[in-house]
């Protein structure tokens, strides 16, 4: 580890979870950069909720060695709430509350100090956009309000990871994307963000990294581009303006699928800079030119499918 390089904020080795003879986690592995954004994907019942209830203390595990912000999750819990933060799929606004009040409690039941308090209450609702809301009752708040309202409690003590259990569950497009600004903001200011979510969409919007998740067990771990390459069927498609050259083109490439109604020839690629280089200086040494290229690379709905056999609505 170099000297500039922040130890992990999360460490998982061998982590177990059992509901009697049901196994929901059967050993996973998982390591986050302090930092970064991390992802967990997986089917219905994978177990991403119970791996986020295990290390924010929650619940216990029946086994591993789990260390998030440095210390144990199992022999020094308390550090381990003291450093992170919490936002569940169901926001745990206080409807009775102002925003400001709710806000309030939290600082309250981090026993900060009354005029730290009123810093952290301000700098928040400033923050998510809350300011003109900060007075009227949460129950009058939109779901995305709501929504910011509740990752902006999670954020009370200052966390050094926050954990955010579907954050976007039920919001419209605009809102879900005010939302991940705001993670983007958080993780520009150090934070940490270990993220489930029910959208692929949101995985490969905000993470760094992605672990998938099925039968209790990790089947792929990487980057959003990393995760896209283990599937097949990327392609580069090239549009010619004439019969003529379309042929050339085939010829030359051998491989591919030629469409002659349409003028188009598909012809499979990982979408690379490199494989694209070398397609193009190829096509250039015949004097082959094509009117138009389009590069096609699986997403995480085909990754999703290929890895566990399930179409992305059993993300959840």
């Amino acid at each position: 580890m170099t000297a500039n390089r922040r130890p992990p904020a999360i460490t998982v080795q061998g982590l177990r979870k059992s509901y009697g003879d049901h196994q929901v986690l059967g050993g996973i592995d998982l390591q986050v950069e302090a930092g970064t954004i991390f992802a967990l994907l997986g089917p219905n019942g994978a177990g991403k909720t119970t791996t986020v209830q295990i290390l924010s203390t929650m619940i216990g595990a029946d086994g591993g060695d789990l260390r998030v912000a440095g210390h144990d999750v199992v022999d020094d819990p308390d550090a381990v709430r003291a450093a992170i933060g919490v936002t569940g799929q169901f926001a745990a606004v206080d409807n009775l509350l102002t925003g400001a009040e709710n806000l309030a409690m939290m600082a309250t039941l981090h026993h900060l100090r009354r005029s730290e308090r009123k810093q952290r209450t301000t700098r928040l609702l400033e923050q998510f956009d809350l300011v003109d809301a900060a007075n009227k009752p949460a129950s009058t708040y939109s779901g995305g309000m709501r929504r910011r309202l509740d990752i902006a409690m999670g954020l009370v003590g200052d966390p050094q990871v926050l954990f955010l259990d579907e954050p976007t569950t039920g919001l419209d497009p605009r809102s879900r994307r005010a939302v991940w600004r705001l993670v983007r903001e958080l993780v520009a200011g150090g934070t940490t963000v270990f993220l489930t979510t029910q959208y692929l969409e949101e995985a490969d919007q905000l993470a760094d990294r992605i672990a998938l998740i099925d039968g209790g067990r990790v089947v792929a771990d990487g980057t959003p581009e990393e995760l896209k390459r283990l599937v097949p069927g990327g392609h580069v498609s090239l549009r010619f303006t004439e019969p003529r050259a379309l042929a050339a083109a085939e010829k030359l490439l051998g491989a591919g699928t030629c469409d002659e109604d349409e003028l188009t020839l598909q012809i499979p690629s990982d979408g690379g800079v490199d494989s694209l280089h070398t397609l193009l200086d190829r096509l250039s040494a015949a004097s082959i030119q094509a009117a138009e290229l389009s590069i096609h690379t699986p997403d995480l709905d085909d990754v999703f499918l290929a890895l566990t056999g399930q179409p992305k609505e059993s993300v959840r």
